[in-house]
């Protein structure tokens, strides 16, 4: 330990801190002892011999003061401000167990709790009413969910709070006016909010949330014409006359699928009588969302788990020699992984010797095949431009939009949508939503239910600059603080950590600059 001693020097006048008289009538001395940060990779102390004086204010209410020595001490800290700076700021970085261990290495060792204490005594940056307000929300625990306020114009948070309420978000807005335009996305909780808080801001709905709600549409309508997707499957060359035993697929007397049978005709014996999910689920003793996906299900195949596509190997490219070698006689696996060696193959013999299994009794070699898409990744195909579609992409889209008009319908209608959002022009908005109500897909019919109780706060979201990115970017670093504090932290310590994180960042940024 590197200890330093040093006392102040008599004939000083110091300010009394309760009537700013100076005073210099000595009434005693007395050492603190003050940490500062380590020396060499050696902790420091400073023994500092100050004094006591007496308050030369008669009606004063403090008779004698201790001095401060600006830089050096602070009333009731045995810390030095370099040292109480260091230990914040790592408590702000690392929270409680993390931060006590990186307090540890420096030579500062204290607890997790105190490295919380102290985090939590830091003050915030003072709250000013942003010009723009980005609003969104994010899962604190299960199905509790907090809300989010970002400064769009610093893009630095300004506060969260647990719950999505709109009182609670117009009260803030009340306590904060001058906020001109709010950044939120199609939820009618923040909408009411904003038009009660700020009834003269600006509210703008996000693009990005836009987009996300008229996807999750398309494939919803995708997963109602699951029928159709068969369609995009490549055509292959005729396949050779099938054995006597079928594959698992194409058995109707398989358990999974007598099972999601039977599924299905108990749940839709019970919702089409106009029974609610939640009873249903009662009464087969099942969860909810299970009776909500029977019920959604057009045929009970819908349900039934399909099987993957068998991933290709490095075998893959010798499957017809093994099938010519195998039909010539030659059934040893070791000489036919000799062979393919021979050949180039590189792989292990135990793979080989898997894929003649199957022909040892009677089955035909098992060969990559390819299964329809799903209807997620249909919505994916047709959410993405057509720029950035690869050819094997567009090729499966062509074909599958040519056999299913609904499909269609609804990538002609995405791309229209798609060209007012890329030129920033909503002119045609209210000509679109007609043709959603009008297209007969009830998915986008909602869709067009919905926009329309928004009408203005979309427009301004395909027109104005500005959108929800610079939340969503902040919800990110509130989920990385949850997850550094294991999930276990409150509401309070989880804003206390998210907004002075930022804030540290901006001080200090990643990149040095270095002067020349």
């Amino acid at each position: 330990m590197v200890a330093v001693r040093a006392e102040t020097r008599d004939g000083v006048c110091v300010a009394c801190p309760g009537c700013g008289v100076a005073s210099g009538w000595v009434h005693s001395r007395y050492v603190r002892s003050l940490a500062d940060v380590a020396l060499g990779g050696r902790p420091v102390r400073i023994d500092l011999s100050v004094r006591r004086l007496y308050c030369e204010t008669t009606d004063c209410s403090r008779v004698t003061f201790a001095e401060q020595v600006p830089g050096l001490t602070v009333r009731y800290q045995r810390r030095t401000p370099l040292l109480q700076h260091l230990v914040e700021a790592v408590g702000v970085l690392l929270a409680g167990r993390g931060g006590a261990r990186m307090l540890r290495v420096v030579h500062a060792g204290l607890s997790r709790t105190s490295v919380l204490f102290h985090l939590m005594r830091v003050p915030f940056p003072p709250v000013t009413a942003p010009r723009v307000l980005g609003v969104d929300d994010f899962a604190l625990y299960g199905d509790v969910y907090g809300t989010l306020l970002v400064d769009a114009d610093t893009r630095l948070p300004v506060t969260l709070w647990e719950g999505r309420d709109a009182e609670t978000l117009a009260a803030w807005l009340r306590e904060h006016p001058g906020v001109e335009v709010v950044c939120r996305d199609g939820s009618p909780t923040y909408r009411l909010g904003v038009t009660v808080g700020a009834p003269d801001a600006v509210q703008v709905s996000d693009r990005f949330h836009l987009w996300q709600g008229l996807s999750k549409r398309v494939q919803q309508v995708a997963a109602a014409h699951r029928s159709c997707l068969d369609e995009a499957v490549v055509d292959t060359e005729p396949a050779a006359p099938p054995r006597s035993v079928p594959g698992p697929l194409e058995s109707a007397d398989t358990p999974a699928r007598r099972h999601a049978k039977r599924l299905f005709d108990a749940v839709h014996a019970l919702t089409d009588t106009g029974r609610s999910y939640n009873s249903a689920a009662r009464e087969l003793g099942l969860n909810w969302r299970t009776v909500r996906k029977y019920a959604a299900a057009a045929t009970w195949q819908d349900v039934v788990r399909r099987r993957r596509p068998r991933t290709p190997t490095a075998l893959d490219p010798y499957l017809g020699y093994l099938r010519q070698r195998w039909e010539e006689g030659e059934h040893s696996a070791k000489v036919l992984h000799e062979e393919l060696t021979a050949k180039g193959y590189t792989g292990h013999y135990q793979r080989v010797k898997m894929a003649v299994a199957p022909m040892r009794d009677g089955l035909p070699l098992a060969e990559p095949h390819e299964l329809p898409p799903s209807p997620r990744e249909v919505a994916r195909w047709i959410a993405t431009s057509p720029e950035r579609r690869g050819l094997e992409t567009e090729d499966r889209l062509h074909r599958l939009l040519a056999h299913c008009p609904e499909l269609d319908r609804a990538h002609t209608l995405v791309r229209r949508f798609a060209a007012m959002l890329q030129a920033g022009d909503a002119a045609a908005l209210s000509g679109w939503l007609s043709e959603l109500t009008a297209c007969r897909l009830p998915a986008f019919a909602s869709l067009a239910k919905a926009l329309r109780e928004d009408h203005d706060a979309v427009v301004q979201g395909i027109t104005s600059p500005y959108s929800s990115g610079v939340n969503e970017g902040r919800i990110t670093d509130v989920k990385l603080q949850k997850r550094i504090m294991a999930g276990r932290a409150g509401i309070a310590l989880l804003r206390q950590r998210v907004v002075l994180i930022a804030h540290l960042r901006r001080r200090y940024p990643d990149r040095v600059s270095t002067a020349t």
